[in-house]
């Protein structure tokens, strides 16, 4: 990946992607225009795009303990900065799919454009020669379980929306009104009346 594909274009594009997700700028963007235009979920967005941020921390004290120096290829600078010598587990990586996992969590629907963009910048990684694949994938790993452990993101679950959408119908809707209609308003025999007969009048025989 060092090697190929590396017209002027395609290295520009690439760079500007990899700058995106430092220090994951580019997620914490989606999570406040997340909150700005979804305001039933505006809480949940807001959690959403602190995952980054907090990913990059996380990453970093895994950096700590591992200490593994970024790759130095021969005749092939790598053609980005970095804040760290240190180069597993890979932090664009960590924090793009942590924010991906997190924010699909949010909003299930957008998860193929979200996983698309995490992947993209992931692929960044070993193009630029900033990480090793193995990097990257330590990273990705670690980013889909602070994603997946991350709190406040899921709405209610099957039984809560079952319960309340059984409070909101309320009960005269299935037993019908007490003056004896139903829910459609035809009036319904009387339910110690079997059905089919009619109810006994003043003076006929068995009417005590």
């Amino acid at each position: 990946m060092r090697t190929r594909y590396h017209a002027p274009q395609i290295e520009d594009a690439v760079k500007a992607l990899g700058m995106a997700g430092e220090w994951g700028a580019v997620w914490v963007a989606i999570g406040l225009a997340g909150a700005a235009v979804d305001t039933t979920r505006r809480e949940r967005w807001m959690r959403a795009a602190a995952v980054a941020p907090a990913a990059v921390g996380v990453n970093y004290l895994v950096k700590l303990a591992v200490r593994r120096r970024r790759p130095r290829l021969r005749r092939l600078p790598p053609l980005a900065a970095a804040p760290s010598k240190l180069s597993f587990p890979s932090a664009h990586a960590t924090s793009s799919l942590a924010a991906a996992t997190a924010m699909g969590r949010v909003t299930p629907g957008a998860r193929p454009p979200l996983y698309g963009l995490a992947g993209a910048i992931c692929l960044t990684r070993p193009y630029l020669g900033m990480h090793y694949p193995s990097d990257v994938l330590g990273g990705a790993a670690i980013g889909l379980v602070i994603g997946r452990l991350w709190p406040g993101l899921s709405g209610k679950g099957a039984e809560d929306r079952l319960i309340d959408l059984a409070a909101s119908v309320g009960p005269w809707a299935v037993a019908g009104s007490a003056d004896g209609s139903s829910a459609d308003g035809r009036l319904r025999a009387p339910a110690s009346q079997p059905s089919g007969q009619h109810p006994l009048g003043e003076g006929e025989p068995g009417r005590s």
